[in-house]
């Protein structure tokens, strides 16, 4: 084979793919309460157009563009298309663009085509763009059935389908109408790599139509991160990369202690302990620094060592114990939990240390920033 038919037959293999529909993520409870739903919502909307609008008015009760719009409303009730004001807005205006194309042209495909085009541009400036608008607007451009075929039957069919909406979704557990919440108003997660300023820029680099809404979309980003720490660190668990046997101190232990070991040992933070070995605080470098007045930069070595040094009065304001100086907030995790739940705990929420605790909340280790680096470099 020629490498020009290669070629030819690689290009032809990569077309047939982008033709091959996209897997739907959606399990069959999830389908079949879109289908339940598309058709209880018809059948509620035909029944009461019916009676309401009457068979024997010159007017169709029910048009076939609703159709369209029962898929978005129950299939896809967090798309944007699918919401009231699109479904409502989207087919009342495109009747009337439709309808007012077809007395100002003659000619019916010039009269579908405008009407069409003009559905959208009017969708896209009033943020109410539903696809079966442009059914809407050409179905009405070439029936020139006139502007009162925009409120009724299509304002009428549009609201009741919409209500049908809000009712079945509320009552099978989906939000609708899915509004929009602001970027302020959602909670980025601490570890996340992005920001809601970066999905902005990256969605206005896009600069398409997405058929999700952006809440919804940095909502699966942020569990895509989430799904890829869990991948990265595997299995691993605390107990398997916590550091064991950590040094730890008691609450009345002196500062002179805790920080000659703290130096001689080369650590930042230890742990303080009950009787039973369980945690009732944590005493770092930068307690001992807050109560020398850190914010004061002459003199902080003197200030320090007078800190440690035992005192030699019995009665005196300055902290002589760890429990006078510890951190009793302390964030801990079990030795049972998952690594990649610590990671942001390290990378954005400001912890260099996490004791570790069994079962009977006993500390049995403790996991650092360098820990969790180990980890990460043995993981990938």
């Amino acid at each position: 084979m020629t490498p020009s038919l290669l070629r030819a037959q690689t290009r032809l293999r990569q077309i047939l793919s982008g033709l091959r529909p996209e897997r739907v993520f959606a399990d069959s409870t999830e389908r079949w309460r879109a289908v339940a739903g598309a058709g209880l919502g018809i059948l509620v909307t035909a029944l009461i157009s019916r009676w309401w609008i009457g068979t024997g008015a010159p007017q169709p009760w029910l048009v076939a563009p609703l159709g369209a719009s029962a898929v978005l409303v129950f299939a896809a009730p967090a798309s944007p298309l699918a919401q009231p004001w699109a479904v409502v807005g989207g087919n009342t205006l495109s009747a009337l663009v439709g309808a007012a194309c077809a007395m100002l042209i003659g000619d019916p495909a010039w009269a579908g085509a405008v009407a069409v085009a003009a559905a959208i541009a009017l969708m896209f400036a009033l943020r109410c763009l539903h696809p079966p608008g442009g059914a809407t607007a050409l179905l009405t451009a070439l029936g020139a059935t006139g502007f009162q075929f925009a409120l009724s039957p299509m304002l009428v069919n549009s609201l009741l389908l919409v209500a049908a909406g809000v009712a079945y979704n509320s009552l099978t557990g989906r939000r609708y109408p899915h509004a929009q919440r602001p970027p302020s108003a959602t909670p980025v997660p601490h570890g996340s790599r992005f920001s809601a300023a970066d999905l902005d820029a990256a969605l206005a680099h896009y600069n398409q139509v997405l058929d999700v809404s952006r809440d919804d979309l940095e909502a699966l980003l942020q569990h895509a991160e989430a799904a890829a720490y869990a991948r990265r660190f595997g299995a691993l668990r605390c107990r398997d990369i916590m550091s064991r046997e950590p040094l730890s101190v008691q609450f009345g232990t002196s500062l002179q202690d805790a920080w000659s070991m703290m130096r001689e040992r080369k650590v930042k933070a230890l742990p303080v302990v009950d009787r039973a070995q369980r945690i009732v605080g944590i005493v770092t470098v930068a307690d001992f620094m807050r109560h020398a007045d850190i914010g004061r930069h002459d003199g902080i070595g003197e200030r320090l060592r007078s800190l440690v040094r035992r005192s030699s009065v019995s009665h005196d304001d300055k902290p002589d114990a760890v429990g006078q100086i510890m951190t009793r907030e302390v964030r801990v995790a079990s030795e049972g939990r998952m690594v990649s739940e610590l990671v942001p705990l390290f990378s954005e929420g400001g912890h260099h240390h996490i004791p570790i605790i069994d079962a009977e909340r006993r500390l049995v280790g403790i996991i650092t920033q360098s820990d969790l680096v180990r980890a990460l470099h043995r993981a990938t």
